[in-house]
């Protein structure tokens, strides 16, 4: 079985597009008991309140088929689970930029508290290289016995289109250490996203730490391209170009790719600017300053 603990809003789309988790655990963070409970009550009557196509029809389908299931039991939901993904916001911390990662230390100290066997914990939250280190050091000092693993699996879905890019992903990427415990966690991994294999989906698996960059790494690159795209857009009109027929121009090469190269306001949404800065920071603490 598989337990995800995040929000409702996030993590019904992550586990209904698999259609291999089995429960989901709301958000402890969430301002009270009779919220959460409200929330829970909404998600179960099939009114998921999140635009995702095929998304309400996909919960229901795995609810009456009895593979997805909702609970605020924190016990219920990570006990038998052979993988409990972390799936919590992570905001930009005030201040300085750097990821908050409040939600995702409380809820790896929730599931060190109620793991039953060996359980592999995965981070699929966007969290700063490092941060697994940290959340195998905080379950192993909250439930010094617990039998575990740790590991790293970004998600790369676009909203208005989660379900479509998790069933067919470009690539799978999970990282987890170099260990007897690790290639248990492998295991585990490659029996949870077995059914993409039809797909012939790459999975690719490296350090954790790597994996953690990789993620941070594709956001910034997409960055990059909007921002380039539109600082070719301020020397068109310098010179009299036509920006869009530079852009089909270098995105018909294919080492280059179309996507990302539509000049406008700029980057903005949900992720590409707290990554961004998290990423900054990060490379800044480790004496590497990103300076594209």
């Amino acid at each position: 079985g598989v337990g995800v603990v995040g929000e409702l809003h996030d993590g019904d789309g992550q586990a209904t597009v698999g259609e291999v988790l089995g429960q989901l655990q709301a958000d402890e963070a969430a301002s009270d008991d009779h919220g959460r409970a409200g929330r829970l009550d909404v998600v179960q009557a099939g009114d998921d309140r999140v635009f995702e196509p095929g998304l309400a029809e996909l919960v229901e389908n795995n609810v009456n088929e009895g593979r997805l299931s909702f609970t605020l039991d924190a016990r219920d939901a990570i006990r038998n689970a052979d993988a409990v993904f972390i799936a919590v916001g992570t905001p930009s911390r005030r201040g300085d930029g750097h990821a908050d990662l409040s939600y995702v230390y409380a809820a790896a100290r929730e599931i060190a508290e109620h793991m039953d066997g060996f359980t592999v914990v995965v981070t699929k939250s966007t969290v700063p290289v490092g941060t697994g280190d940290e959340v195998e050091a905080i379950i192993r000092k909250t439930n010094p016995n617990a039998k575990f693993a740790v590991v790293s699996n970004p998600e790369f879905l676009r909203e208005g289109a989660a379900i479509g890019d998790f069933k067919r992903p470009d690539r799978v990427v999970v990282g987890v250490d170099d260990s007897e415990d690790g290639e248990r966690a492998r295991e585990v991994m490659r029996e949870l996203y077995r059914p993409l294999f039809i797909n012939e989906t790459p999975m690719l698996f490296t350090a954790r730490r790597t994996s953690e960059l990789i993620k941070y790494a594709a956001n910034a690159f997409l960055a990059v391209k909007i921002t380039f795209i539109n600082e070719m857009a301020d020397l068109c009109e310098k010179v009299g170009a036509d920006v869009q027929d530079v852009s089909r121009g270098i995105g018909l090469d294919n080492r280059i790719g179309k996507k990302f190269l539509h000049a406008g306001p700029g980057y903005g949404g949900s992720c590409f600017p707290k990554d961004t800065l998290a990423l900054t920071k990060t490379a800044n603490d480790a004496g590497s300053p990103v300076r594209i």
